[in-house]
């Protein structure tokens, strides 16, 4: 039987407490904690719920969709206010809009970008932990950024991905890959100085990013160099996906911009 009314709701949340996105058993994860509050606000309404897409153990977003099909209209401010004094505090639901029977959130066109936080050196404050990830060593940041830089553009990213399908695209192309000091997310626990990789392209891979930022750092602590990094994107690479990947508490989807 199939749903007559179709949201889409934008929220944000702090990931370090859940198991990623999507349900499993016996772990903590956040569909599962939206769909147990949907069902609190809704009472007995038929609903099903369906994320925009996937996230990583322990990773944030700073915005996030999910599609919500009902039998009926809602009052769309009720909604707000009802459903974010019902989620936990680390979950805040943003905003709710009407949209065409037909709508498919998984697959309409997208920009995704994500942030990555963090810092080397003395160790952190433990406060600082869902938020950015250190790295003991001593890092060559200006090599770092240099080899940001080189994930922009169109590649092949056979070693940036880990269980691939067998329909799996590697030819992606990254509109901007920076590294740049972290000025926009702060707190008086943080260190005095950390860095922010900022990754935008339409799509990802799975674990793209945190192999990205893993082999820059290994690139920073000058276990390799920018000329492997060059070949790692090459079509013609072994294609044995990469083993350096980064903690997953300093990844922050920031941003999705549907293009509806």
């Amino acid at each position: 039987m199939k749903y007559s009314c179709n949201y889409v709701v934008e929220i944000q949340y702090l990931g370090f407490r859940f198991h990623g996105w999507q349900k499993q058993n016996n772990v903590k994860t956040l569909h599962e904690m939206i769909d147990k509050t949907l069902h609190f606000v809704l009472k007995d309404e038929r609903y099903k719920s369906l994320g925009v897409g996937r996230t990583d153990a322990m990773v944030s977003a700073n915005n996030y969709f999910f599609q919500l099909f009902l039998d009926k209209e809602i009052d769309e401010e009720w909604f707000i206010r009802f459903f974010n004094e019902n989620l936990p505090p680390d979950i805040n639901a943003l905003a709710i809009k009407r949209t065409p029977i037909g709508f498919d959130l998984i697959n309409c066109p997208k920009t995704k970008e994500y942030h990555y936080y963090f810092s080397f050196g003395n160790k952190n404050h433990p406060f600082a932990a869902p938020f950015m990830v250190n790295i003991p060593d001593k890092l060559d940041i200006e090599i770092i950024k240099k080899g940001a830089n080189l994930f922009q553009g169109e590649h092949y990213f056979h070693k940036y991905c880990t269980k691939p399908s067998a329909n799996t695209i590697f030819k992606r192309v990254i509109d901007s890959c920076e590294i740049v000091q972290n000025t926009e997310f702060t707190a008086s626990f943080f260190p005095d100085e950390s860095y922010v990789l900022k990754i935008k392209g339409k799509g990802f891979l799975r674990y793209q990013i945190r192999l990205i930022m893993g082999t820059l750092f290994e690139l920073g602590k000058g276990n390799l160099d920018l000329d492997f990094i060059k070949k790692s994107l090459k079509k013609d690479n072994d294609q044995k996906y990469l083993r350096h990947n980064a903690f997953s508490s300093g990844l922050q989807l920031y941003n999705i911009e549907l293009h509806i």
